[in-house]
């Protein structure tokens, strides 16, 4: 796994003109994503975003940019926290800019991984394109969603079954909800389709089985 990640990071590094080869913040950033909390947003999730990324990149107008924001962007993951994009993009903006990338890229890549709060619909090339990524997920393969929604559920262990299928179904509803839930051409053309079942389905199922256990 390490090996194939390491060209992502040295292009990514690199491309920002950021001074030394970065090596102990790749190291770091990799033992991030296999903290024992993590079941989803793991090493998994950003292999699976850097695959989408390699496929996307030349629909970036800074795609050095983009892809260091991916590698950021749960790089703090706090089950229980409400504020890990704020944490991980202030980390990466300071790790960006004690290593010489200029100011302007640096904050940039801290906009872009704000943006994963989904809070709002992304507006801008690179926005949309990393928000895409990060939401691909949800156009899975039946099986590989399936795998996602209980690695969810593992994160969230510490809910109350009926607790949680609210929240989620509320959460899954939100993005059902959206005229179009991927902003690219690329990925509303390969995806949206297949999102939208998957959500339809998973909400159909969190709701009948709140209502057989009510």
């Amino acid at each position: 796994m390490d090996a194939a990640l390491l060209p992502s990071w040295n292009r990514a590094w690199h491309g920002l003109k950021a001074a030394g080869d970065g090596r102990a913040w790749f190291a770091q950033l990799l033992n991030c994503y296999v903290e024992p909390q993590r079941h989803y947003h793991t090493l998994q999730h950003l292999q699976e975003c850097l695959a989408h990324f390699e496929q996307a990149r030349t629909a970036a107008a800074h795609p050095h940019e983009v892809e260091m924001a991916l590698w950021f962007h749960d790089a703090i993951y706090e089950v229980r926290g409400s504020d890990n994009e704020q944490r991980s993009a202030d980390w990466a903006r300071d790790v960006l800019q004690s290593a010489g990338v200029a100011a302007e890229a640096a904050e940039r890549v801290h906009a872009l991984i704000m943006a994963t709060r989904h809070t709002a619909v992304p507006t801008g090339q690179d926005e949309q394109l990393l928000i895409d990524i990060d939401l691909s997920i949800l156009g899975a393969e039946a099986e590989r969603f399936a795998e996602y929604e209980d690695q969810i559920r593992r994160e969230y262990a510490f809910v109350p079954g009926w607790l949680f299928k609210r929240k989620r179904r509320a959460i899954l509803a939100s993005f059902l909800d959206r005229p179009r839930l991927y902003s690219t051409v690329l990925f509303h053309d390969a995806l949206e389709q297949r999102a939208r079942s998957n959500l339809r389905q998973a909400i159909a199922g969190r709701r009948s089985k709140a209502d057989a256990s009510a």
